[in-house]
């Protein structure tokens, strides 16, 4: 019987939760173990108040009876956990495979901890195998797109079918394909000088912790030093 290795990270990520929590719910297949877990502890009598980064892990949140409260009730989090599409030994990491990037970081953001769950070929050396997703208002998006290219990488927009993809918000994402980002904090800035750019998935000084699971059922925890 082969080992789940996301469901592994995840299930420990959850060992993290303690009662009158306040937690943010991560977007993608590794979050989806931990809200997973989570509703099995809160049916245990685990008492906690959650958000959502997405439709996807709200309604999930709900159909396991965990607690959900609105954005304006609650003016931080205790911990958020979350997954990543890359994250290196600095945890700086790379999310927005699964589109809810700008969601994400508002609530990472705003949490005391952030907990990374990955599976191990989540780990790089360097940032940018992986194409970096940039959020972009439908508004002239040819012209972002055209700005987004001027930084050597080649932007694509993503599809739904025949359709461009739409975030819960209402916009697109370009993935910039890169390959290798020698800087992730230069980078980070310039995108944010990018008039059309809602928000881009270089993740930096916002994780505190990060779980890996192995092949070989091991787990591994990274530890990285959050900017105040």
């Amino acid at each position: 019987m082969s080992i789940n290795v996301k469901q592994l990270a995840a299930e420990k990520a959850v060992e993290y939760v303690q009662d009158g929590m306040k937690v943010g719910l991560g977007t993608g297949s590794t979050a989806y173990w931990a809200i997973r877990k989570l509703g099995e502890r809160v049916s245990e009598g685990l008492k906690i108040t959650a958000v959502a980064t997405s439709q996807a892990s709200e309604d999930q949140a709900r159909e396991l009876g965990i607690p959900l409260v609105a954005f304006g009730e609650i003016d931080s989090l205790d911990l958020t956990i979350d997954g990543a599409d890359e994250l290196d030994s600095k945890l700086q990491l790379i999310k927005g495979g699964g589109g809810a990037l700008l969601r994400e970081k508002i609530v990472a953001s705003n949490s005391t901890r952030m907990i990374v769950v990955a599976d191990e070929s989540k780990v790089v050396t360097t940032l940018g195998k992986f194409p970096l997703p940039v959020e972009v208002v439908p508004f002239a998006w040819e012209w972002t797109v055209a700005e987004l290219a001027k930084l050597d990488c080649k932007p694509v927009l993503r599809m739904n079918g025949e359709e461009l993809y739409k975030t819960d918000n209402g916009n697109y994402i370009a993935d910039c394909h890169f390959m290798a980002i020698d800087s992730a904090s230069s980078l980070a800035l310039k995108l944010q000088n990018i008039p059309g750019v809602v928000e881009h998935g270089l993740f930096i000084g916002i994780s505190d912790l990060a779980i890996v699971g192995k092949n070989d059922g091991s787990i591994e925890v990274i530890e990285g030093v959050r900017r105040s």
